[in-house]
């Protein structure tokens, strides 16, 4: 890959936050997080010494005047969503591919996929790579084919929106209470599927050709009491004062075996390649005490703050933060002339 010399303009897109229609006082968390990933990324790239733009894009009209105007040679796209919905992540970037302007990270084709955990599940299923099997509901569940315990999750929401210690399921009537609770808030279908116990690893990935596994990293549950559930729930991830954060670290690179880690890193870019992975990503598994790996999802587009998950497996890898910032916009450049 050629290194990209010349002084870029680099405009940073990322979702203004917006008031969400659905959910609860907590959601918003994670959408002003990505103002912080904004600024990782600005350092980073003024660091290299490119001119680096801050642009939050909350009024599309008005937006679309002001980046026709400012002619950036590239766009680091950080949108999440708009205007407070995130099912609105893959038209940001279909917009950015309108406009013929070079931007990072993934597809709109690849975000929307998966951000739609029961499309990328049955892609999963047509590959055999193992996933949690599951039932999607769209009114209050009258019965059940799974074995309990069970997890619920909206299908269309991502960043953990809607997961708490409250989200596993263990009789029918849980099943019930949760399921509508979680119809309430978000008014969209849920995705109940079987609560694999065990070990949860995040696998981070990097580039496109060929694409490189970072070091792997493990959610720890050592400090959770036996009777909390061992799960990445929204307040462990989004709320640093919260006990649960503090009690689920994440440790990377995680301490396996080198048969666990070299089938986790096949799986991973199995995944990566089966949903159009691009330019950076992480894949969410579980691992029972069988050691059967079970495939969560796809987190296309990170976070990539500088002291997120994905940036501690940058740094594992030997990369200075800024390192990797460049290794993404040089990726992009290249392809201006190769797509």
């Amino acid at each position: 890959m050629k290194s990209n010399k010349r002084n870029l303009k680099i405009l940073i897109a990322y979702n203004a936050p917006g008031d969400r229609k659905n959910g609860n006082a907590w959601d918003h968390l994670s959408e002003e997080a990505v103002k912080e990933e904004a600024e990782s990324v600005f350092h980073a790239i003024t660091k290299l010494g490119h001119t680096a733009i801050y642009h939050p894009i909350g009024k599309i009209e008005k937006d679309l005047l002001q980046i026709r105007e400012l002619k950036p040679d590239l766009i680091f796209n950080l949108c999440e969503g708009y205007r407070g919905d995130a099912h609105h992540e893959m038209h940001i970037a279909g917009i950015w591919e309108l406009l013929g302007i070079p931007y990072t990270g993934n597809k709109p084709l690849a975000l929307g996929i998966a951000q739609n955990k029961v499309l990328a599940k049955k892609l999963f299923e047509s590959k055999k790579i193992p996933t949690p099997m599951y039932q999607v509901y769209t009114e209050i569940p009258k019965h059940t084919y799974l074995n309990y315990p069970l997890i619920a999750k909206p299908v269309q929401e991502d960043a953990s929106l809607g997961i708490t210690q409250q989200s596993i399921i263990h009789n029918y009537d849980e099943l019930q209470s949760i399921v509508g609770e979680l119809f309430n808030k978000y008014r969209q279908p849920i995705l109940v599927e079987k609560f694999i116990q065990g070990r949860e690893f995040n696998i981070s990935i990097m580039g496109n050709s060929p694409p490189k596994v970072l070091p792997i990293s493990e959610i720890s549950f050592k400090e959770l009491g036996a009777h909390q559930p061992h799960i990445t729930s929204y307040e462990a991830k989004w709320l640093p004062e919260h006990p649960l954060y503090k009690k689920t670290p994440p440790v990377c690179p995680a301490e396996i075996s080198h048969d666990l880690k070299r089938r986790l890193e096949d799986i991973a870019l199995q995944v990566y390649h089966l949903l159009l992975g691009r330019d950076y990503g992480r894949v969410d598994t579980r691992v029972d005490s069988s050691g059967r790996i079970y495939v969560l999802e796809f987190n296309p587009n990170p976070d990539i703050s500088k002291d997120a998950g994905f940036a501690n497996a940058v740094k594992a890898a030997g990369l200075k933060y800024k390192d990797f910032i460049e290794i993404i916009i040089n990726e992009t450049m290249n392809r201006v002339h190769h797509d």
